[in-house]
């Protein structure tokens, strides 16, 4: 039986099982009722030109999805994925399954728009996400995915967690066309030694057709397979007018492939399919590079809400329960124990507790609420079982705004394109142009169809920009080396020049200039102290301040004897109680001594820590946030850079001041917000400042997100370390000065080579287009200035740091 193809999704089966239609011009088949009724569908509506664009592409089936389609308009789901704006209109993202190509996008959004109630619809079809605005009062959700399904695809909300399964399957496309590459081009230049040997000193025939079908074996995988994506890049920038870099990759690669075959056949002239793996590979890598930094922002959303807790207990009529977050509505009654994270915003109706903010404000010390005080999401309940009511609910919460917003910034972020980008705009068009003309002119005046086509292929080869892609890529791969090795993660190597352009610094205060850590600087050890003591009690507490104590108890006390305390208590916001061998034991701020009538002084800017002994106090101490070391001299020296520097802080003005003095920082803003300090860096750049931003908590991931370049510490808060460009593991301040100083080093690296490339290419075009470059020449020069490029930038490594 003869194999027809489907008049819907173009799958062919034989004639024998289709479905036929005879209509008076033509006869349809269908492989099944779904293709049959999408079909008719679109004729009914004027939409059959559908299949004019959609050409010979292949569909899935148009099988009918069975689906719960009322969940779609439940209020949980409501919630959680739709947005309400202030004109009662709906917004949500969603995925289309089975888009694949454009006609897929055009039938899509045609079939949205024809549909009553639905204001907007619009698909990008890089990543197959659609926003949908529609009138709830007039559609509702499950129509519209009701009517993507009729037209035989699929629909369902954006989530995270897919898209981070999507990134990972490109990065690993890219990663197996990488290794193809490689493998290519490092067999390939074995055999090109042979070549160029026999060349210059004789080589039989017979050999050298046996290394050229060689090399064309491992060069045609190489150029299909890892170059795909150039060509795919060259395709796009045909379709839109557009000459770029991957055009000049492709052509260059695609016609040194071609006249290679075809010397390979004829057995006349000398093959180059070395250059076009090389080519392929090494500009591949820049690519890659590219991949990473989606990754990058894939996971810093998934990361943020995969740390949110999805329910929370409930108060009703005495009854506790267990609910969704996106069940969860305003005035609720809402539970918290100790070590629990809030994820709905409210205000305290019973109990009173310490809640450690610094997840959104960057600072340490906890912070004191009681009956009437505001709860934020992403702050913890450190020490009591406080019941607090709903003042939001979880799509309007300080956490999810948080989150949205970083959506936001991430997806507007301006990238600085490379300078070898924007060069290689114009060059690749000229390069072309001069081509086309060399073998225009030869063929004209010489008459020769093979002269002028070696000779035009000669003029591409010379000028392929394997020197100038390499020139920037090389560069900051060994800028980014050096780097890591020093504790610096340069997330994606473009980095490496826009920090090295930048011209101001902003720094957060704690945890970034100070250690984020409350220390010991000042013990008052009275009679009848014993350390041992005191270290069992502060070691039942995750109190930062108790931390602080053990941290110190330890360094100054050598192998403490472990005690085993009973009768432990945490007294809310203030402090511990136990007992040992008969003995009480109480140990934290002033409140709790003050309640046995212990006398203290309390005067002093630091936090106190007070420990007494069967009512007696023997020990008492000051504690404050210290200054990282080497953080004056880092300031300093990076001032001699030609870097403003500035101080960003949600902290008190006094303490600020006096942290900006100590380290030399003259001019700073405190008392800031998450979205004050992202302002101020959105001002800075409309002053034409290019941003550094360092800090390491959600409070600065507005901030470090909105800014040029990220820098995050390495044990800051995950959202700030996922949604940063750099990240410093040894936290020093001086790793900040290293940063800069790499990254200068790097891009005038970059600047040399394209000074290179450039002048290589005004030499050596010339000299093809007269001719007096055979494509051997032109492959072996090509491959000269690579080696060029390679060995200035290897130079970088002897960068030697200031300050070390």
């Amino acid at each position: 039986m003869a194999q027809i193809s489907c008049t819907h999704c173009n799958l062919q089966f034989d004639e024998s099982v289709m479905i036929t239609e005879e209509t008076e011009t033509k006869t349809l088949y269908f492989c099944c009722k779904g293709c049959q009724g999408v079909y008719h569908l679109l004729e009914s509506e004027g939409l059959d030109t559908f299949y004019d664009k959609l050409g010979d592409t292949k569909l899935q089936p148009a099988s009918q999805t069975v689906t719960d389609l009322e969940k779609f308009d439940l209020d949980g789901f409501k919630n959680r994925y739709i947005k309400i704006s202030d004109d009662g209109l709906y917004e949500i993202s969603l995925i289309i399954e089975g888009i694949h190509c454009s006609a897929c996008v055009w039938l899509n959004e045609k079939v949205l728009h024809k549909t009553d109630g639905i204001i907007e619809a619009t698909i990008n079809y890089t990543n197959n996400k659609a926003k949908v605005i529609w009138d709830p009062e007039v559609v509702k959700l499950s129509k519209i995915i009701a009517t993507i399904q009729s037209i035989g695809y699929n629909a369902y909300p954006y989530d995270a967690s897919l898209q981070e399964e999507r990134a990972n399957k490109t990065k690993k496309e890219y990663y197996s066309r990488i290794l193809v590459g490689v493998f290519g081009t490092m067999n390939i230049m074995w055999i090109a030694i042979a070549q160029y040997a026999g060349y210059f000193t004789g080589m039989e025939q017979k050999f050298k057709d046996i290394l050229n079908v060689a090399e064309f074996i491992l060069a045609t995988p190489v150029l299909f397979y890892s170059g795909w994506v150039f060509f795919r890049g060259a395709y796009y920038g045909f379709k839109n007018h557009i000459v770029n870099m991957d055009t000049l990759v492709a052509s260059g690669a695609l016609l040194a492939y071609i006249y290679s075959i075809y010397a390979m056949m004829t057995q006349h002239g000398e093959v180059y399919f070395d250059s076009v793996t090389m080519i392929i590979t090494f500009v591949l890598v820049g690519k890659y590079l590219e991949v990473l930094s989606k990754k990058h922002a894939v996971d810093t959303l998934d990361g943020i809400m995969g740390s949110t807790p999805t329910e929370v207990m409930i108060l009703k009529e005495g009854v506790k329960s267990l609910i969704s977050i996106e069940n969860v509505q305003v005035g609720d009654m809402i539970e918290l124990k100790p070590g629990e994270k809030v994820v709905i915003d409210g205000v305290v109706q019973s109990g009173q507790g310490s809640f450690d903010e610094s997840s959104l404000t960057g600072e340490n010390e906890p912070v004191f609420k009681q009956k009437e005080k505001s709860v934020l999401s992403g702050s913890i309940c450190l020490d009591s079982v406080i019941q607090y009511k709903a003042t939001k609910d979880a799509s309007h919460s300080l956490l999810t705004s948080i989150v949205e917003l970083l959506e936001e910034s991430i997806t507007k972020k301006p990238r600085i394109e490379q300078l070898a980008n924007t060069i290689s705009g114009y060059f690749s068009t000229i390069i072309l142009l001069i081509s086309i003309l060399t073998f225009v002119g030869w063929y004209y005046w010489g008459g020769s169809f093979e002269t002028a086509l070696i000779v035009s292929i000669s003029v591409i080869v010379i000028a392929c920009p394997c020197a100038l892609g390499l020139a920037t890529p090389m560069a900051t791969l060994v800028g980014i080396g050096i780097a890591a090795k020093r504790g610096l993660l340069f997330k994606e190597a473009t980095f490496l020049e826009t920090m090295a352009k930048s011209d101001l610094l902003a720094l957060d205060k704690t945890g970034t200039i100070t250690e984020g850590k409350p220390s010991v600087v000042k013990a008052a050890l009275l009679d009848g102290f014993d350390p041992a003591l005191l270290l069992a009690l502060v070691e039942t507490s995750n109190h930062p301040i108790s931390k602080g104590i053990a941290r110190y108890l330890k360094e100054k006390y050598n192998l403490l004897n472990s005690l085993k305390l009973e009768n432990i208590k945490t007294i809310e916001a203030k402090g511990i109680e136990a007992t040992y061998q008969g003995q009480t034991l109480l140990g934290g701020n002033a409140s709790l001594l003050q309640t046995s009538d212990i006398e203290l002084n309390t005067t002093s800017e630091n936090s106190l820590f007070f420990f007494a002994i069967e009512g007696r106090l023997v020990a008492q101490f000051e504690l404050t946030d210290t200054i990282r070391e080497g953080a004056k001299e880092s300031i300093a020296q990076m001032k001699t850079l030609g870097i403003e520097i500035v101080m960003l802080t949600g902290d008190h003005e006094q303490s600020a001041n006096k942290v900006a003095k100590e380290v030399g920082i003259e001019k700073v803003y405190s008392k800031l917000l998450p979205q004050d300090k992202s302002i101020l860096i959105q001002n800075f750049q409309k002053e034409g400042k290019i941003v550094v931003m360092v800090g390491d908590g959600i409070n600065d991931a507005l901030a470090l997100a909105n800014s040029n370049i990220a820098i995050a510490m390495g044990q800051g808060a995950d959202v700030a370390i996922t949604v940063s460009d750099v990240v410093l593991l040894d936290e020093k301040p001086q790793s900040i000065l290293e940063a800069y100083q790499i990254s200068k080093r790097t891009f005038k690296a970059v600047k040399e080579n394209l000074g290179f490339s450039l002048l290589y290419n005004v030499i050596a075009v010339p000299l093809a287009v007269l001719g007096h470059v055979t494509p051997l020449i032109a492959a072996l020069s090509m491959s000269l200035s690579s080696l060029v490029v390679v060995g200035n930038s290897m130079r970088i490594k002897h960068l030697k740091f200031k300050g070390k």
